[in-house]
C-alpha cells in the first residue's frame, strides 16, 4: 500500500486500528466500531456475490457471479417481464400481479428444494408480494412500482451520503475483505477511488428514479407499460457494466502482487 499523502489527524485514525487490533500489545479486545460492523455486513454480501478482490477472479466471471448466473438473471427479469406483457395484452392488473408473484414464488420453492441459497429469491418474492398488494389495495398497476422507486431513491441517497462524509460504503465493504478495516481512509488514493465509485452507484440509483418517477406520475396505462419495460432495461444491463467497473477499479487499488506481499508478511 502506499503512503498516504493526506492522512488524517491521528485522532481520526488511532481509533480506526485500535478497533482492528486485539495483539499482545493491547490492554484488552477492543469491541468492533459501528464502522467495522456495517463494513461487514457490506462485505459479506460482496463475497456471497463474487465480489472478493483476495481472489483472482477474471472480471467476466465476477460481473456473472454477481448477477446470480442463468437462475439469477432468470428470477430478476422474468417476473417484471411476465407482468408489462400480461398487463400490456390484457389489461387485466390481477392477472399480471399474480402470475409475476407467482413466478417469483416458483423460483423459491425451487431453491428450497435445491437446499441452495435462497437470499436473493427470498428477497425478490417479498419484493413482488408487497409491490403487488399495494397494486392491489390501490387499484392503481403504477404502484406495483412504487417499492422500486423507494428502493433507487434509498440506495442512492445511501451511497452519495456514504461518499461526501468519507466513508464510501464500497470502501467499507472492502476494507473488510482486505482484512484492513477502515484503513482505507488514511489512503488519499484509495479514498479518491472509493469516493468515486461511491458516487458511481449514487448516480445509477439516482438515474434510474430521473426516468422512471415522471412515468409513475403519469398514471396512464401506456406509461406503465413504458415504466415496467425501463425497469427491466436499467436493471442488470446498467448493473452489470458498473460491477465490471468497481471490480477493476479494487483489483488497482489493490493488485495481486500486493496482495501476495501482504500475505508474506503475516
Amino acid at each position: 500500500m502506499s503512503v498516504p499523502l493526506d492522512p488524517p489527524p491521528p485522532s481520526d485514525r488511532e481509533p480506526e486500528r485500535g478497533a482492528r487490533r486485539d495483539g499482545p500489545d493491547s490492554d484488552a479486545p477492543t469491541a468492533p466500531s459501528a464502522s467495522e460492523l456495517f463494513g461487514q455486513a457490506l462485505g459479506s454480501a460482496a463475497r456471497r456475490a463474487g465480489m472478493d478482490p483476495t481472489k483472482d477472479a477474471h472480471t467476466g466471471h465476477v460481473v456473472w457471479r454477481a448477477m446470480g448466473g442463468w437462475r439469477g438473471v432468470f428470477e430478476s427479469v422474468l417476473p417484471g417481464l411476465a407482468f408489462v406483457l400480461l398487463f400490456t395484452v390484457t389489461r387485466d392488473l390481477v392477472l399480471a400481479l399474480v402470475v409475476s408473484v407467482g413466478l417469483a414464488a416458483v423460483f423459491t420453492i425451487i431453491r428450497l428444494v435445491q437446499r441452495s441459497t435462497i437470499s436473493a429469491a427470498l428477497g425478490g418474492l417479498i419484493a413482488a408480494a408487497a409491490a403487488a398488494a399495494l397494486a392491489l389495495w390501490t387499484g392503481r398497476a403504477q404502484d406495483n412500482f412504487v417499492p422500486g422507486l423507494i428502493t433507487n431513491a434509498a440506495y442512492g441517497t445511501a451511497f452519495l451520503v456514504s461518499a461526501l462524509i468519507g466513508w464510501s460504503l464500497i470502501g467499507l465493504a472492502v476494507g473488510f475483505l482486505m482484512n484492513e478495516g477502515t484503513a482505507w481512509r488514511g489512503d488519499a488514493r484509495q479514498r479518491r477511488v472509493f469516493f468515486w465509485l461511491a458516487i458511481a452507484w449514487a448516480a445509477l440509483f439516482y438515474v434510474r428514479l430521473a426516468v422512471q418517477l415522471p412515468l409513475y406520475l403519469a398514471g396512464t396505462d401506456e406509461a406503465t407499460t413504458a415504466l415496467g419495460t425501463l425497469k427491466l432495461v436499467m436493471g442488470l444491463p446498467l448493473f452489470a457494466p458498473l460491477v465490471a467497473v468497481t471490480w477493476l477499479a479494487v483489483r488497482a487499488v489493490y493488485p495481486p502482487a500486493a496482495k501476495t506481499g501482504s500475505s508474506s508478511e503475516a
